[in-house]
């Protein structure tokens, strides 16, 4: 049993295991028996005025019941939530390889009071070029979002000369989503804040990233099979 802290992780979870089956939302609906449109306010964590009864239509294609805890999930939450990130991950860290960055995971820091980890801190040698990656499967907050990858752009050339002896004579931030209608939407919900701090798109994204010169602020969608 798993007992939800809020909405918005119900419907992350719908929206993660609905993904790894390969189902739009549309086809989810229809094995639920529900509009397509309830499918998509759930994976918002939009429940305020939905039914049980019809969170549990959502949940049972998918072999599970709801009564305010849902039941039958044999992966815990967590960990299921984190494999679209992971493998978002991987997929960056293998295509920025073959493009010839050597990229490091999860690099941790602790600046000035300032905690977190890098996704992905990628370092280009013959241009010494670093690139930060961050990764985010949903947009849950712009705000948020945009300081967090902010503070690790400012603090990662301490952090690769300290930790790698990586001298970046400029610094790249790049923002990952997974190639998902939903994500899109999103993106494009918040299009005069992201664009102006992510002005580059996947075509000139890749070709920044095939032969990077100066610094490059960037977003793509990215299938975890990329």
């Amino acid at each position: 049993m798993l007992r939800w802290m809020d909405d918005a992780r119900l419907g992350r979870l719908v929206r993660v295991l609905r993904h790894r089956r390969g189902w739009r939302q549309v086809d989810l609906a229809q094995r639920a028996g529900v509009g397509r449109s309830v499918v998509s306010d759930l994976e918002f964590g939009r429940l305020d005025a939905m039914r049980v009864a019809t969170i549990r239509k959502i949940v049972a294609p998918f072999g599970l019941t709801f009564g305010g805890a849902l039941r039958g999930l044999g992966a815990d939450a967590d960990r299921l939530l984190d494999e679209r990130h992971a493998a978002l991950m991987g997929a960056c860290a293998e295509w920025l390889g073959r493009l010839g960055w050597r990229s490091v995971s999860e690099v941790s820091y602790s600046e000035w009071g300032e905690r977190g980890s890098v996704d992905l801190l990628a370092w280009h040698e013959s241009t010494a070029n670093l690139l930060v990656v961050e990764i985010k499967t949903e947009l849950a907050s712009v705000e948020a979002t945009l300081r967090k990858h902010d503070e690790k752009v400012r603090l990662a050339p301490s952090v690769a000369a300290g930790r790698f002896g990586w001298r970046p004579a400029s610094v790249g931030r790049l923002l990952i989503f997974p190639e998902d209608r939903t994500e899109r939407r999103r993106v494009a919900e918040h299009a005069s804040v992201m664009d102006g701090a992510y002005p580059m798109r996947s075509r000139e994204v890749r070709a920044w990233c095939r032969s990077p010169s100066g610094p490059m602020a960037g977003l793509m969608f990215l299938t975890d099979s990329a």
